[in-house]
């Protein structure tokens, strides 16, 4: 079995300090650097996903309803859509982008980000069948938020038939009051949720 680590929109923004800011967000960020320095042979591939709003539409809103709609956040070419220091030297295979045009929480609604490429590019392969063509069968989904992007990734990874784990001591929560009815919803639809250990 080929498996794939996920890193899902671990960013300064989501961060403490950052316009949209996760409690925990840089511990979960040092957290995944040091697993992938343990671990990193367990991996035939470790990618990330970045929110990387361009136009969001009403995605963005003076007055969020923190549902659908939030704060100006993660706007493309500024530090706090960037990766997190932290993981600024992990070597990593490939990093993709979503959310320019309009709401995007899914990890597989990202596409490739070239960092040479205009970053209004659409064109890039989605993150699905990129992880298809490396011959990726399992996916660990790690990150922020884990009650936001990491659910909806971790539920359209174990929707295109990858056998899913969300390493939960790896991901924070922006209501994590919500988490155990998530965690339940996700284990009914095959995704395994690891809360401590491995």
């Amino acid at each position: 079995m080929s498996r794939a680590l996920l890193i899902i929109d671990v960013q300064p923004d989501f961060c403490e300090g950052g316009a949209l800011a996760v409690t925990g967000g840089n511990a979960v960020a040092t957290a995944i650097a040091a697993d992938i320095a343990e671990r990193r042979e367990s991996y035939s591939a470790i990618v990330t996903t970045q929110d990387w709003h361009i136009e969001p539409g009403d995605h963005f809103s003076d007055t969020p309803d923190f549902i659908d709609s939030w704060p100006v956040h993660c706007v493309a070419g500024t530090p706090g859509a960037a990766l997190h220091p932290q993981l600024a030297e992990v070597p990593l295979d490939a990093h993709f982008a979503k959310g320019r045009f309009a709401a995007a929480y899914s990890g597989f609604e990202a596409r490739v980000l070239d960092p040479l490429a205009d970053k209004a590019d659409e064109s890039g392969e989605l993150l699905g069948p990129w992880l298809k063509a490396k011959g990726i069968t399992s996916v660990d989904v790690v990150g922020l938020a884990a009650d936001h992007c990491v659910k909806a990734t971790a539920f359209d990874a174990a929707d295109a038939g990858f056998t899913t784990t969300i390493i939960s001591p790896l991901t924070a929560a922006v209501s994590p009051e919500n988490l155990p009815t998530i965690r339940e919803a996700l284990r009914a639809a095959g995704v395994t949720v690891l809360s401590l250990g491995r």
